[in-house]
C-alpha cells in the first residue's frame, strides 16, 4: 500500500474537520463544510484552497526562457519580469504532457529566474522532462516540499489577502501578474492566477509558516475549500483538468488551446509538425461544452451520441452550483461542435440531450 503524501496544511485542515481523499500521490481535503457552502463561497466572497501538492520549480540560468521555447508552443519571448504564461509542454505527437504556468521574475547579475507551477500527478515526470530537455547551464531546483501553496480566490479575496500583507500593493498587480513580497513577515510569491473563473491569488510561503497564514486568512472570514469544489469551480469557468480534458494523447488545437500556439514564434518546439499538419489538413475531434436538462449529469467517460450513434466521450461533467442545470466538456467531430447542435448522452443505459454551447460556461461579472 502506497504511502499518502501530506502537505505542511494536513494538521490544521484536519483541525478543521477536513474530509480527505486520496489525489495524485497525496492525502488532500475533498470538503470542509460542504462543496455547495464552499463553491458559493468562492463566487460571492472568498476562499482559500491548499495546493501544496502541486509542482514548484525555479529554473536559473543566462537565457531560461531561450532554453524553455524548445518545450512548450507559446512565444516567451514575449514574457516579461513580473509577468506569467499559461502553457503546455508538448510530445512528439504533439499531445499535451502537462498544463503549466511560467513566472518570469527576473534578471539578477545576469542570471534569469523562471518558476514553474505544474500538476501534482506529473510533477516528477515533469521534472524529468526538464532535466531531458534543459542544457546544463541551467539549474533547476524543486521547491515541492520546502514551500507551501494557497489559492486565495473569489470577488473578496484581494482584498482579503491584502489585509496580511500591509506592504504589498496587491491591486496594482495585473491578471497573470505577479511578485515577490512579505506576508505575515516572512518572504512570499503572489501571483494573480488562479483555477476557478474567480480574481485572486495563488501565494507561495515557506512550508513554516502556512498554518499561520491559512489560520490569518480564516481569521479574516476566508472560507476553507476543498478539491470537491475547486472541481465545480473550474468546471463552470471551463478550465481544462490534467488527465481528463487534456491528455499526452491531446493535442491543444483539439482542445481548444490553439490560443497557446504562437505560430509567428522563431523557435522550433516539440510537437509543432503535428499541430501544423493539424492546422492545414483540419482536426477529427474538438472539445466542446455541453449543456443537459433537469438534473443528469454527464459524468466522464460517458458516452456522446449523434441520432443514436457514439461520436465522442465525456471528459467532464457536474451539476452547476452556480448556474442549476448540468454542465460538460466531452470530445466531439468538428461538424458537431457548433453552438446550438444538440447531441446525446448516455446515461445508465438511456440517452438525454445535450445541446453544445460556447465556453466558459460561467464568467465573472456576467
Amino acid at each position: 500500500m502506497t504511502t499518502l503524501l501530506r502537505t505542511p496544511l494536513h494538521p490544521i485542515c484536519l483541525q478543521q474537520k477536513a474530509k480527505m481523499t486520496g489525489f495524485s500521490g497525496w492525502e488532500m481535503p475533498v470538503q470542509f463544510s460542504g462543496i455547495l457552502q464552499e463553491h458559493q463561497a468562492v463566487r460571492q466572497s472568498a476562499g482559500a484552497f491548499d495546493i501544496s501538492h502541486m509542482g514548484k520549480f525555479v529554473l536559473t540560468g543566462a537565457d531560461v526562457l531561450g532554453a524553455l521555447q524548445q518545450i512548450v508552443p507559446s512565444d516567451l519571448a514575449r514574457l516579461t519580469p513580473g509577468r506569467a504564461q499559461y502553457t503546455v509542454f508538448l510530445n512528439e505527437q504533439g499531445g499535451i504532457i502537462d498544463d503549466l504556468i511560467v513566472y518570469h521574475q527576473g534578471q539578477t547579475g545576469g542570471q534569469q529566474k523562471i518558476t514553474l507551477i505544474v500538476n501534482a500527478g506529473t510533477t516528477e515526470n515533469d521534472k524529468i522532462w526538464l532535466q531531458k530537455h534543459l542544457p546544463a547551464t541551467v539549474q533547476l531546483q524543486d521547491l515541492l516540499l520546502e514551500q507551501a501553496l494557497i489559492a486565495v480566490q473569489g470577488p473578496a479575496a484581494t482584498a482579503r489577502l491584502q489585509q496580511l500583507c500591509p506592504h504589498e500593493d496587491l491591486q496594482s498587480v495585473p491578471r497573470y501578474g505577479h511578485l515577490t513580497g512579505e506576508l505575515l513577515g516572512q518572504p512570499a510569491f503572489f501571483a494573480r492566477t488562479g483555477y476557478t473563473g474567480e480574481d485572486g491569488f495563488e501565494v507561495m510561503v515557506p512550508a513554516a509558516v502556512a498554518a499561520d497564514v491559512w489560520q490569518g486568512l480564516m481569521d479574516l472570514g476566508v472560507v476553507p475549500c476543498g478539491l470537491g469544489a475547486r472541481d465545480t469551480l473550474r468546471l463552470e469557468a471551463s478550465m481544462a483538468l490534467y488527465g481528463q480534458d487534456i491528455t499526452d494523447t491531446t493535442t491543444p488545437l483539439e482542445a481548444g488551446l490553439g490560443w497557446l500556439v504562437h505560430w509567428d514564434k522563431t523557435a522550433d518546439f516539440i510537437g509543432r509538425a503535428v499541430l501544423e499538419r493539424q492546422k492545414a489538413e483540419g482536426l477529427e475531434r474538438r472539445l466542446v461544452g455541453l449543456v443537459l436538462e433537469g438534473r443528469n449529469i454527464a459524468r466522464h467517460d460517458y458516452p456522446i451520441l449523434s441520432q443514436g450513434k457514439p461520436v465522442g466521450v465525456v471528459t467532464s461533467g457536474t451539476l452547476s452550483p452556480t448556474l442549476g442545470f448540468p454542465v460538460a466538456l466531452g470530445y466531439v467531430p468538428p461538424s458537431l461542435a457548433k453552438p446550438g447542435q444538440v447531441l446525446e448522452v448516455a446515461i445508465r443505459s438511456k440517452t438525454f440531450p445535450a445541446t453544445v454551447v460556447k465556453r466558459p460556461f460561467y464568467k465573472a461579472g456576467k
